[in-house]
């Protein structure tokens, strides 16, 4: 038996021209902008009783406007049991603080051993299927080598609710995310925007490139940074900032610190024209950064409001004694 959900809605004379997804979110305010994205790319979307898959298609007074819903797909991942460190948990949702080498979802190379296989074997069939076959109840994700906080919806309300959060970053509602990281060199100003659009390069697709703002494939992306500490000191080489998202690309943060000058300690991708700032560093500062061996990132602080409740939830993660250590050694 299908399932499937379908709605219809004809614009109204004199409404203004607009994205077709802007315009799905208010009327299917059910689903978040991301899922309707997903949606209209799949094909599930008609308007004027043709199929649209651009999310950004104009649509205006008079259009006939059709959505699909398929019914949550079954996660087909197989839970593998694991070690989570678990922050918080409920009925709705689950805060785990993520290790280094942990990748949240099966993808090529990667198809087990992921949080998304522990996440099923911990919480059985309770999660939310509106992520999608690869992906129940991931809402955010953090790089496989970046720590801290991340959290999981376990039913399709708290999937919903959490997905609004972080489409609206923070700008509107209570969603808070904030980063420490360190920095090959010192910011020239304590407190700093970094607005550049971002989008997979055409020429190594494993890497996020800075485009320019007229560029169709550009994704729009602010980080706001404020400078903790100069490290060491006396003649500082590295600094520790505070990154604050206010939208949530993929390396957002690596490459916006990178395209200011500032790439982050240990990233071989982004910041692999600052090996030579290395032998400045003494021994054991060295040392410290090779058994890093990943970028000096962590997801520190996170708050959000409870999508049943409303209460407002915020958690806190200490710096990984990984990264603690090369904070120390720089200090010295």
């Amino acid at each position: 038996m299908d399932d499937t959900t379908r709605q219809e809605w004809t614009l109204e004379d004199g409404t203004a021209a607009e994205r077709l997804d802007r315009v799905l979110a208010r009327l299917a305010s059910d689903l978040s902008r991301s899922r309707l994205q997903a949606l209209i790319r799949e094909g599930q979307v008609t308007v004027d009783d043709a199929p649209v898959l651009d999310p950004g298609r104009k649509v205006g007074a008079g259009a006939r406007i059709a959505l699909q819903v398929p019914p949550p797909v079954a996660a087909e991942p197989q839970g593998e049991a694991m070690d989570l460190v678990i922050v918080y948990e409920d009925d709705d949702l689950i805060v785990i603080d993520k290790p280094a080498g942990l990748v949240v979802h099966p993808a090529a190379g990667h198809e087990s051993g992921t949080l998304v296989n522990a996440l099923i074997a911990h919480c059985g069939e309770s999660l939310s299927g509106i992520g999608g076959v690869k992906r129940p109840g991931i809402v955010h994700r953090l790089d496989k080598d970046t720590t801290g906080l991340l959290v999981v919806a376990k039913n399709d309300l708290a999937h919903q609710g959490l997905a609004e959060q972080f489409a609206d970053h923070g700008r509107t509602g209570p969603l808070e995310r904030l980063y420490q990281a360190l920095v090959w060199g010192v910011p020239e100003r304590r407190r700093g925007t970094v607005e550049a659009a971002l989008a997979r390069s055409q020429h190594n697709r494993e890497k996020i490139a800075i485009v320019s703002d007229d560029n169709e494939r550009g994704r729009y992306a602010i980080t706001h940074y404020a400078l903790l500490e100069a490290l060491p000191s006396g003649n500082p080489i590295a600094s520790l900032v505070q990154c604050e998202l206010e939208t949530g690309r993929t390396h957002q943060i690596r490459v916006h610190m990178a395209h200011i000058g500032h790439p982050l300690l240990g990233d071989s991708v982004y910041g692999s024209g600052f090996k030579t700032k290395a032998n400045r560093l003494s021994e054991p500062q060295q040392d410290a950064l090779k058994a890093l061996n990943r970028q000096a990132l962590h997801a520190a602080v996170l708050g959000f409001e409870h999508p049943r409740t409303g209460e407002f939830l915020r958690f806190e993660s200490p710096i990984p004694a990984d990264l603690a250590l090369l904070l120390e050694t720089l200090r010295a």
